[in-house]
């Protein structure tokens, strides 16, 4: 079972692009602000091969940053950086990626860090895009071990201060496992807002959004052993030792 929220103070949400946080943990991410606890998002990419119409594509990252930054207001959430350098598409858990999170960790110092499945969910593909993929498994690596490490990469330590840091728990959206379901029917209002601030992807679905939104979140719910008419957002939940 995860750590309870009063024993948490920070939370880092590490995730391959704009709107991957908020398809999968919208409503849990709601009720963590709600708890008092600081949320920090980091965005491995700028989405730049999303989108379903026209738009140039050399205009996609300022939307989509836009767009991600509406979203995470949505939910209360006001630190939302952007890694540079990486590209939408062909992102790899390569030592930089896993450096530039590891960075990121020790700024952060948060006691649960909120990443994708680094395992292909095989009964939803479309969750396991290669780039979640490697967003997560960079995620892993980088709470485990090297953020606790001294040794690894000690310039992060001569050159910046930032000395090693260890995150108790690692929390996985879309993982084919999950063992921690989130009641969020509170706050799915807040999660519908955040993705409709996706304008550029999800703006041709209209009403089908809440639509899928519900029904995802009711079949969740049902797996988790909730009860009739509630919405819930799962996870794989792993104490880091």
């Amino acid at each position: 079972m995860p750590l309870p929220d009063n024993e948490i103070e920070r939370v880092l949400a590490v995730v391959a692009h704009p709107d991957d946080v908020d398809f999968g943990s919208a409503g849990t991410m709601a009720g963590f602000v709600q708890a008092g606890l600081q949320v920090t998002y980091l965005l491995c990419t700028y989405g730049e091969q999303g989108g379903f119409d026209e738009t140039p594509r050399d205009q996609m990252p300022a939307i989509r940053e836009a767009e991600q930054r509406a979203a995470a207001a949505a939910v209360g959430v006001d630190d939302v950086r952007f890694l540079s350098g990486y590209r939408d598409g062909w992102l790899e858990p390569t030592f930089e990626l896993q450096r530039e999170i590891c960075r990121v960790i020790r700024q952060v110092r948060p006691q649960r860090v909120l990443t994708q499945s680094p395992d292909r969910f095989w009964d939803r593909l479309g969750a396991s895009h290669p780039d979640h993929l490697a967003a997560g498994e960079a995620t892993v690596r980088a709470v485990y071990p090297a953020a606790r490490n001294p040794f690894a990469w000690p310039e992060l330590i001569a050159d910046e201060g930032l000395e090693p840091w260890t995150v108790q728990e690692l929390w996985m959206m879309a993982h084919p496992e999950s063992n921690h379901t989130v009641d969020i029917t509170d706050d799915f209002d807040r999660k519908l807002a955040a993705l409709h601030a996706h304008v550029s992807q999800t703006g041709h679905l209209g009403d089908g959004l809440e639509e899928r939104l519900r029904q995802w979140g009711t079949t969740v719910a049902s797996g988790g052993g909730l009860g009739e008419g509630r919405l819930a957002e799962a996870f794989r939940v792993v104490a880091t030792g």
